[in-house]
């Protein structure tokens, strides 16, 4: 773990892995989410050459919380990071709610992102021609409306599920989430992955729900940049049997970030997704990073 200041009352917790010459590979994670990596994405990305940055945004882990932040202030944080480790350029990818912050990255800072995935990202609240909570779980119907209902009514929704999740093993958290998990997520789940699964969550909610609940609220608020304003490289994996970002949302970027490839496949789910194509995920992404 590593402790940068953002600014002068502001800190952001980092951890940083693998060759020190290495181009920087940015992860931004899920929702809730923190630094704590899997083990078998980061050796895959030591495997490229690749530094491993994994970040917990404000509000999660050891990093300062900003009430109010948007997604599109991620690219000030990103640049501070790629700074920190002496980076020009760097490749990035955003998992679930990390998602917008991997497309803010690329929007808003193309001179230092030199190409952007998204999986399984959700797309903006009230886009034209997307149902935002079409084909949701029945959570994330609840928390996505208590989100537009406002801060008084999410608070508490999220601190309650907070405390059930923090100190949680893998089965528990699994059980917890069953609404959102298919089949094919709870399998990848098994093991090593639920274990690790279970660490990123008590991570990122120890010093409580307040990141959880500022990304939520950033979601179903205005993002701050705008999608087709994209001009890296960016690609896209989304399942159709993903419950927490349904696959319309998929579709959606797909349709509106200028030259993204997708990749939109069936039988896969939230989590599946990313594990059982990680060698195409990763291979993508670096022969486009590299080529920038």
């Amino acid at each position: 773990m590593t402790l940068i200041d953002i600014a002068v009352d502001r800190i952001l917790d980092l951890e940083v892995t693998g060759p020190e010459r290495g181009l920087p590979f940015v992860m931004h994670h899920g929702t809730p989410g923190s630094r704590m990596r899997f083990r078998e994405i980061e050796s895959a990305v030591h495997r490229r050459g690749l530094r491993m940055v994994t970040y917990s945004r404000p509000g999660y882990g050891s990093s300062t919380r900003v009430a109010g932040r948007r997604v599109a202030d991620v690219a000030d944080d990103l640049a501070a990071i790629l700074d920190h480790l002496g980076a020009e350029r760097c490749v990035t990818l955003g998992w679930s709610g990390g998602g917008p912050h991997a497309l803010a990255s690329a929007a808003l800072r193309p001179d230092r992102v030199a190409a952007a995935t998204t999986i399984a990202s959700i797309a903006p609240y009230g886009a034209d021609g997307l149902d935002f909570m079409a084909g949701m779980g029945a959570d994330n119907v609840e928390e996505f409306g208590a989100a537009v209902a406002g801060e008084a009514t999410l608070a508490p929704a999220l601190s309650a599920a907070a405390e059930q999740l923090r100190d949680s093993g893998a089965a528990q958290v699994v059980e917890a989430m069953s609404g959102l998990l298919p089949a094919v997520d709870r399998a990848a789940l098994a093991g090593e992955g639920g274990e690790e699964f279970a660490a990123q969550l008590a991570e990122a909610l120890r010093p409580g729900s307040d990141g959880w609940l500022d990304d939520d609220l950033a979601f179903v608020s205005p993002w701050g940049f705008d999608v087709g304003d994209i001009s890296v490289p960016t690609f896209l994996w989304q399942g159709d049997e993903d419950l927490m970002v349904p696959y319309a949302h998929g579709r959606w970027l797909a349709e509106h970030v200028p030259g993204m490839a997708a990749h939109l496949l069936p039988g896969e789910g939230h989590i599946s997704v990313f594990l059982a194509h990680l060698d195409e995920v990763l291979d993508e992404l670096v022969d486009a990073g590299r080529k920038g």
